[in-house]
């Protein structure tokens, strides 16, 4: 008699429905109400806007357009006031991402701290950012009034802070400044925050003070946030229109006449819609290449 044991049957599992043109189906739909309303109010007008770039769009009832290809932009690389507003439009950028990053930094590190009432200094701060540009700018006319200014009261002056050629600009800037603090403190103060704690504690064992601290730990830890913050406001910034448009409408004589502020009157005081469009596009690309090159030197020290 010989024993044989049965050999067990090998058995193929059934394959199972692929399931991801379905998911990919659904997860789209999903979205469509979402990616409407982007569709419709954001990548729509700006696909227009490019399309404008190119024709000699004007106002008026009977206007008729026509393809002109690149004659717009040939028109304003030689207009010397597109020029003088587009460095007006990069000393006001460059000067408040700077310095506003400078206080917001200056500011998140004293949030930071243990201190009585943190909460509601966190609060306080946050201000600016609840407040609408156009109020922030009658209200800061009114801080800045000849007459009745409190500034002026403060300082026993009466200065025309925003009819001053010398001074407009500046004054301007500041405005930009303040407006412009609460968001980059909000992302520097989250950004200190995950700091690991440990990283302070192992250099504070070696003896090292507070600007070794800041200098060794706080900033390497910052910079992605850093670089993130900066790059946001630098945008924001030289697309401002609201904020200056309140406070100077461009003037005095053009000294706050952004490039925004410039397209504005080209397409509504003037009627050259195209011509503006083509100037907003111009400032499109300069964004992009200024960021592209600072992300890549940035990105580039980082390795």
């Amino acid at each position: 008699m010989t024993l044989t044991a049965d050999r067990p049957v090998r058995t193929v599992p059934p394959k199972k429905p692929r399931k991801g043109g379905r998911q990919g189906r659904e997860a789209l739909l999903l979205m469509l109400p979402a990616l409407v309303p982007v569709l419709v109010f954001s990548v729509g007008p700006l696909l227009y806007g490019i399309f404008l770039a190119f024709t000699d769009a004007r106002s008026g009832r009977n206007a008729v357009t026509s393809f002109v290809g690149l004659s717009n932009f040939g028109d304003l690389l030689s207009d010397g006031d597109f020029w003088v507003s587009f460095r007006i439009g990069m000393i006001w950028a460059v000067s408040v991402t700077v310095l506003q990053f400078l206080a917001s930094l200056g500011l998140a590190l004293l949030l930071n701290q243990e201190m009585r009432f943190r909460g509601f200094a966190r609060v306080l701060a946050m201000v600016p950012w609840a407040m609408p540009p156009v109020v922030i700018g009658l209200m800061w006319r009114l801080v800045y009034h000849p007459d009745a200014g409190i500034l002026n009261s403060m300082l026993g002056t009466e200065i025309d802070w925003l009819n001053d050629f010398s001074i407009a600009l500046p004054a301007v800037i500041v405005v930009g400044i303040w407006t412009g603090m609460p968001q980059t403190t909000v992302v520097l103060l989250a950004g200190l925050q995950s700091v690991p704690k440990e990283l302070y504690e192992a250099v504070e064992v070696d003896g090292a003070g507070v600007w070794r601290r800041f200098w060794s730990i706080t900033l390497p830890q910052l910079r992605p946030v850093i670089v993130a913050i900066t790059s946001l406001d630098f945008v924001w910034n030289i697309n401002q229109f609201g904020l200056v448009y309140v406070l100077t409408q461009g003037g005095p004589g053009g000294q706050t006449r952004l490039p925004m502020l410039f397209a504005y009157e080209e397409a509504f005081r003037y009627g050259f819609f195209g011509y503006a469009a083509t100037l907003g596009v111009a400032i499109v690309i300069v964004v992009l290449a200024v960021l592209g090159v600072y992300l890549w030197r940035q990105m580039r020290e980082a390795s």
